[in-house]
Parts: structure tokens; C-alpha cells; sequence
């Protein structure tokens, strides 16, 4: 079945159907420029990092797709320092994006993709009150795995641009693979606890550099990721609005979930789109184990 009519079987709103469509459909453009946007840009974005060249072409890609569409008020990117705001938007909806999470990568030729958060309007609210979310990864196969609160669903790209299932009600199973970001010196003593309990229980490192990548292994089989707050990055590393709420929202309705280590991350309201965020997200036992350790050392 395609992705339009699995929208249309599932009874999803008109409008989000719509968007979620319209959002697919740039696959195709994104995964074109691998070839011809390759190396880095001139520029920087919100956060001072260097931009890759196919960054700023994906971040292009969909703004232009989005705003010719009018299917959405708001707009907040990863490479934008400020949302946009549509003019005679049809709909209130307000969307996040990273246009292309991982993009360090692409040189090496490993998996990056695509992660997007919809909200019913303004974008600067918590992930629960999120619409739905969905991911593009651009693979061996490219495949959109999307959620609106009816079960995790993925489907696989042809080479039209056509998406039809692949499976259907996607559930996180138990797994002992352990995805962890930043540097062990650096771990901060409740970490270290929690990550060499995993380590005496038998989970396998697993992590590529490519948050939505690293994640959707763990969605298929198991276990979790992390990329925490560390010495010197206390606050964290990765963003809130554009890569834990929206990934969070996807392992959670596949009954997983995701912490900054304390609180469901999906309960924080964000405060600017540059927020950054330490981020526990997998299964529910590992979720429970850190907030253990985290709670007991009093931080």
C-alpha cells in the first residue's frame, strides 16, 4: 500500500495527510543533490557550525516546498536563525526541521536523514503536544518512518519518488545495543554509572556520528541512545526542537521513550529553537535505569 493510501485507511486529518505527502515528495530532490552538493558551504548556522553544502540545499529544498504550499504557519529549521512565518497559510500548523541530521557523514557515504516535528501551531511548545513527527533516512534505502499517534509506521521510497509500507505498527523490542555520544573522559559520574551497568549486562556499541540513523537502529532493535550532558557541555549537545522531541515522539508511540535524564523530554517547553538538550531516548527500562542513577546522585 502507498503512503497515501495508508494515510487515507489510518483516517488521518486531511491537512496533515496532506503536509506529511508534501514532505515526502522532497525525498527524492534531497537524496538527488548527494552527488552534486557535496563538501562545505561558506556559511554557518544558528549554532556557529560550518554548513554542508547539501545542508543548506535540503534546508532550501523544503522551505521553498513549504511555504509555496501553504500548508503550514510556522517554519523553524536547524539552518534558520529565526521561524518563519508563512503568509495566507491554509493551516495553523507549525513545523520543526533538521533538513539533514548527520551530514558529516556524507562524505564517508553513511546513513543521514531527514527529522521533522508537526505542532497544531507555534513550534515553541512541548514535544507532547505535538501532531506528529516523521524521519526520511537516506540509506541503502531511503525509507519515512512517521507517527500521528496511531502507531510508528515505515515505509520505503522507489525509485519514482513513491513510498509504500514496509511494516506497519512498529513496536521498540528489547535489545542490548548502546548508541553513547561524547567523550568518556568527559562523563559526568552518574553517567559513567549508568553506562557501565549496561556494559556488565552485555550491550554492544553501536554508533555511527548520525543521531537519526543511531535511533532508528535502536527503534528496530532495541536498546538505547544517548548523548548526555557532559563536562563542558552541561546543557547538552543536541537540539530540542529539531532532533529529541521529534525522534522522541517516534520511539515513545512505538513504546519507547525519551528523558534529558531527569523528565520525559517530550514534557519540556523550549524556550528559544537554539535550546539544547542532554537526551536519553530507547526502551522504557534503560529510560528508567538512568533517571534512577540521575535521581540518586542528587543532580
Amino acid at each position: 500500500m502507498n503512503l497515501d493510501n495508508f494515510l487515507r485507511t489510518k483516517g488521518t486529518d486531511e491537512d496533515l495527510a496532506q503536509l506529511i505527502m508534501l514532505l515526502s515528495k522532497q525525498a527524492l530532490d534531497i537524496k538527488a543533490g548527494f552527488l552534486s552538493a557535496r563538501g562545505t558551504a561558506d556559511t554557518k548556522n544558528v549554532y556557529g557550525e560550518t554548513q554542508m553544502a547539501l545542508d543548506k540545499r535540503a534546508d532550501e529544498i523544503l522551505i521553498a516546498a513549504l511555504k509555496a504550499s501553504r500548508l503550514v504557519n510556522w517554519i523553524a529549521t536547524e539552518e534558520q536563525p529565526d521561524i518563519i512565518e508563512v503568509e495566507g497559510a491554509k493551516n495553523p500548523f507549525g513545523v520543526t526541521i533538521d533538513p539533514l541530521d548527520g551530514s558529516s557523514l556524507i562524505d564517508v557515504n553513511l546513513a543521514v536523514g531527514t527529522i521533522v516535528g508537526i505542532y497544531p501551531g507555534h513550534v515553541l511548545e512541548p514535544g507532547n503536544t505535538m501532531l506528529g513527527a516523521l524521519y526520511i533516512l537516506y540509506g541503502p534505502l531511503t525509507t519515512l518512518t512517521y507517527t500521528t499517534g496511531s502507531g510508528v509506521h515505515e515505509f520505503v521510497m522507489h525509485e519514482d519518488g513513491t513510498f509504500t509500507l514496509m511494516q506497519e505498527n512498529l513496536t521498540i523490542p528489547d535489545g542490548k545495543i548502546y548508541a553513547p555520544g561524547a567523550l568518556r573522559k568527559d562523563y559526568l559520574p552518574y553517567h559513567k554509572q549508568f553506562i557501565e551497568q549496561l556494559e556488565l549486562e552485555g550491550y554492544k556499541l553501536r554508533f555511527s556520528g548520525s543521531f537519526v540513523a543511531d535511533v532508528h537502529q535502536i527503534l528496530h532493535k532495541g536498546g538505547m541512545f544517548t548523548y548526555p550532558a557532559f563536562a563542558g557541555k552541561e546543557s547538552g549537545k543536541l537540539r530540542l526542537l529539531f532532533e529529541g522531541t521529534p525522534l522522541g515522539k517516534v520511539v515513545t508511540e512505538a513504546g519507547g521513550a525519551v528523558s534529558n535524564g531527569t523528565v520525559n523530554l517530550l514534557e519540556v517547553k523550549p524556550t528559544a529553537v537554539s535550546n539544547r538538550t542532554p537526551i536519553y531516548i530507547g526502551g522504557r527500562k534503560e529510560i528508567a535505569l538512568i533517571e534512577s542513577y540521575k535521581k540518586n546522585a542528587g543532580t
